[in-house]
């Protein structure tokens, strides 16, 4: 979303971890009806062309409920119970039966100056190639970093009708349909890939724990994340 106050740029991988330039502050929140996969192929940053990496994406349920590729029993990680210590268990449930508040995508959301938007969407659109398209979708807010910038913003900032402060802006997703998304893909090829996968941005490996790390630091537990990085 660009106008007189700003852009606000919604990240769910790297961009936690990486963020952007000239960010004012951010807030941390979450998206619904979508799940999170190392689905994305990466011969950019994270792979070469001979040996592409994997990065993530975000899948919506639309997808998954309409496509053909995608089947009912789709592990969906993020209906897990947690039993604090106890043994995680998977939930039985399958996508024909879900609804878009059910999965929940826990992320970031940075806001941009007006005087840095145009420097700072030319980096993103450099930096999100690769199979990435530019979208809109709503993030819900659960905290807000405090400063002079933010106490202004957040003022105009509206709320759903549950009462939640919400943005709906920028977010780069590479769909289905884009060249690079090689899922489904199950847990252990997707692991095997970015265990030995190296780009010019570092190790796939650390694209992955930096991401799992930073996810823990939310207050969160992404069992896919964790799942996989057990697996290396």
């Amino acid at each position: 979303m660009t106008n007189q106050q700003g852009m606000w740029i919604i990240g769910y991988g790297s961009l936690i971890f990486k963020p952007p330039p000239h960010v004012a502050f951010k807030v941390t929140g979450y998206l619904t009806g979508f799940v999170r996969r190392f689905w994305q192929s990466s011969i950019d940053h994270r792979g070469t062309p001979d040996f592409p990496g994997r990065v993530v994406t975000l899948v919506s349920l639309a997808d998954l409920q309409t496509h053909a590729r995608f089947h009912d029993a789709l592990d969906t990680y993020e209906l897990k119970d947690d039993n604090n210590d106890a043994e995680i268990v998977d939930v039985p449930r399958k996508i024909h039966e879900l609804v878009e508040d059910d999965l929940k995508v826990y992320g970031v959301a940075y806001y941009i100056s007006p005087e840095h938007v145009d420097e700072v969407k030319a980096y993103l659109d450099v930096r999100e190639q690769n199979g990435y398209t530019e979208h809109k979708v709503p993030f819900r807010i659960l905290d807000i970093e405090e400063n002079e910038v933010s106490e202004k913003v957040v003022e105009d900032i509206p709320r759903d009708a549950e009462g939640k402060r919400y943005i709906e802006s920028m977010i780069y997703i590479g769909t289905i349909e884009n060249v690079a998304f090689v899922g489904p893909e199950s847990l252990e090829d997707t692991a095997a890939v970015i265990r030995k996968s190296v780009g010019p941005s570092g190790k796939n490996s650390e694209y992955l724990i930096n991401l799992t790390e930073a996810i823990k630091h939310f207050g969160i537990r992404d069992y896919y994340l964790e799942d996989l990085l057990q697996l290396l």
